[in-house]
């Protein structure tokens, strides 16, 4: 029983140790805090900035010390978590000078947890939500840039779900369900990179259900607009010049 105590003992000093020192300053706490940060240490960076918070609110040590921990779970990879924080420090600390990079940061949280097409989407949408909010508030930003590039990826991405909806039906046989599919993908995401399979998909679907009338109309009056690539131009212009509408 003795050993077990003063193994238990020497674990709880040890992990006590760990523990921020509630003996210094609040400015060397988020000295050791930024250390912290800067040596990837960022569990222990978190502690630093939590314990500031819970004694220095209000102050210039807990508005600096509200970022830098969003920043140690957002390079930790904790975003839902960084998101918390940087939203804390939005909603609370409005005159903050983190206040634009904590809003970009938040955007791309949600970017970065943005799941493949074929999954949920909800965080996409949520990226593109505050990457536009970000735009309308800061357009003169020097992270506009990187802002219009990612929400184009983000766009693609959700054209991209759509479009494999209607190829899905296409693979069934369901042609106006397939339509409906690709329209959507035209009317929203008409500015990403899959609109020229959007338009042959559109034609394929009517002439495989016999409606070369309609296949044409959407060849000459949207589709030759679109469609670029040369393999496609001409498999068109072929089976157009064999029907007789």
């Amino acid at each position: 029983m003795k050993y077990i105590h003063i193994t238990f003992l020497l674990f709880f000093i040890g992990c006590s140790s760990s523990l921020p020192d509630e003996s210094l300053p609040l400015a060397d706490h988020l000295k050791i805090g930024m250390d912290f940060l800067d040596q990837g240490k960022f569990v222990k960076a978190q502690d630093e900035f939590k314990f500031i918070l819970s004694r220095g609110t209000g102050t210039d040590y807990g508005d600096d010390a509200q970022f830098f921990l969003a920043e140690a779970y957002f390079l930790n990879e904790q975003y839902m978590l960084s998101i918390q924080e940087y939203e804390n420090l939005t909603r609370k600390m409005a005159f903050s000078p983190f206040f634009e990079k904590a809003r970009f940061r938040i955007c791309e949280a949600y970017r970065i947890e943005s799941p493949n097409y074929y999954n949920d989407q909800s965080y996409t949408e949520k990226a593109l939500e505050r990457y536009r909010e970000f735009l309308d508030d800061f357009p003169e930003s020097e992270h506009s840039k990187r802002v219009s590039e990612s929400m184009s990826v983000l766009r693609n991405k959700l054209a991209k779900k759509l479009y494999e909806t209607g190829i899905l039906y296409m693979k069934m046989d369901e042609f106006e369900p397939a339509r409906m599919s690709f329209n959507q993908v035209l009317d929203l995401y008409y500015d990403t990179d899959i609109i020229e399979s959007v338009h042959y998909e559109i034609i394929k679907s009517y002439l495989k259900q016999g409606d070369d009338k309609k296949a044409r109309s959407h060849w000459i009056n949207r589709g030759r607009d679109s469609i670029k690539k040369e393999k496609l131009v001409l498999e068109l212009t072929e089976v157009f010049s064999q029907k007789e509408i």
